[in-house]
């Protein structure tokens, strides 16, 4: 068999097997599915059993699956409900990070160039990651669940306006002029989906679910790829135009019937879950450079390093966004989910490292210590939330008791 035909069967395997195994393990943690699909590229990867090779067919899939990913993170955000105090927090937290960060990031790099590109890749949080893990705990609608949204919101699009301005290898003042004309059509797109006569779309999209034609689906690769394209022709992240893709998309379908906002849904989650997404996640593993991070003392050191300032620089301040009448372990849970990052630290660490400021093992490092923290960081948080919620639960039944005595 053609050897990238070969490498396609085998990134199908790895998605396929990955939520099995996440399900066989959930008993006694709940890994997120993302970590299988990594480490089983990992292990079919040219670092250890070597039978699938990175092509650039599947470095393209890759990137589609890390725009998807992307244009999810947005679509899922509840703006209405993280407004106000948890966003302004947020905000203020993740301005925190940036100049903590960057200040660490060139005290710790061999180059003021390459403390950026640490500074901001210690910045960001991994909505994309996070979602699913609170959404599954029955997080989601409550405050402690929506603070998680607006920091895991905020790490997302802060990193990628950095990305933009420092980055982009314009000058700030330059890069700063063409990310406002990217905010003024991302704007003007926004307010074209609001004031868009809704009923005549919704009714499109309902007569097409259950035929060939799948209009919201088609729908949604057209608002992706323009905003993309956008990005790409102003010289910005190309993840800039699908996080603001999806937020265009929910305004798309704000007044739906809920029905169709679930079958919608669930569709998009198909797509984009069941296919393009774990095709990045497993492409990151095959790619993962292992040889680089072990044979290097200075990454292996790093690692630890990292995985601790993730914490430092984006989880305390993340904790800022805590509701109010957060307890200690809330906040200190909420830090575990704001440290937890991976997709922005694989898009840094690659225009890093291809404009030859990013060495190869700073990297590596980086992306290792995001791995450990998509696998360790929110199993602790989801313990502290839950042995805080089991405590509270206990002290309802004592008090119970005595009244229905």
């Amino acid at each position: 068999m053609d050897q990238e035909a070969w490498t396609l069967v085998l990134f199908a395997l790895c998605a396929a097997l990955a939520p099995l195994l996440a399900r066989g393990v959930r008993r006694f943690a709940p890994v997120p599915v993302v970590v299988f699909e990594i480490l089983l590229g990992l292990l079919v990867g040219p670092a250890l059993l070597g039978w699938a090779t990175p092509s650039a067919f599947t470095d393209r899939l890759s990137d589609f699956g890390l725009a998807m990913l992307f244009f999810l993170a947005g679509h899922e955000i509840d703006v209405a409900g993280i407004r106000g105090r948890p966003l302004r927090r947020a905000v203020g937290g993740w301005g925190v990070s940036l100049v903590v960060g960057v200040g660490l990031g060139v005290l710790l790099a061999s180059t003021a160039a390459a403390g950026v590109f640490v500074g901001i890749a210690l910045t960001s949080t991994a909505l994309g990651t996070i979602l699913p893990v609170i959404s599954d705990a029955g997080e989601l609608g409550t405050p402690f669940g929506r603070a998680v949204s607006a920091v895991g919101a905020v790490g997302e699009f802060g990193p990628l306006i950095a990305i933009s301005i420092f980055l982009s290898g314009r000058q700030p003042g330059t890069a700063t002029v063409v990310l406002l004309l990217f905010v003024v059509l991302a704007a003007g797109a926004l307010v074209l989906a609001v004031r868009t006569p809704h009923g005549r779309v919704h009714r499109a999209i309902e007569a097409t679910l259950h035929t060939s034609g799948q209009f919201a689906v088609r729908l949604v690769m057209l608002v992706v790829a323009v905003l993309v394209a956008i990005s790409i022709w102003l010289g910005l992240d190309m993840l800039l135009g699908a996080f603001v893709a999806g937020l265009v998309l929910k305004a798309l379908m704000r007044d739906a019937a809920d029905p169709l906002v679930e079958q919608v849904d669930a569709k998009i989650e198909a797509v984009g879950y069941g296919f393009l997404v774990p095709i990045f996640f497993v492409s990151t593993g095959v790619t993962f450079d292992l040889d680089a991070l072990v044979s290097s003392g200075f990454a292996l050191a790093g690692l630890p390093v990292f995985l601790a300032l993730f914490l430092v620089v984006r989880g305390i301040p993340g904790a800022f966004a805590a509701p109010a009448e957060a307890t200690r372990r809330d906040r200190v849970s909420l830090a575990f989910f704001s440290g937890t990052a991976l997709p922005i630290i694989v898009a840094v660490t690659n225009i890093g490292r291809d404009a030859g400021d990013l060495s190869s093992a700073t990297a590596t490092s980086l992306v290792g210590a995001g791995l450990l923290s998509v696998l360790v960081f929110p199993l602790v948080a989801l313990a502290l939330r839950g042995t805080r919620r089991d405590v509270e639960e206990g002290a309802d039944e004592t008090t119970e008791v005595p009244e229905e005595a």
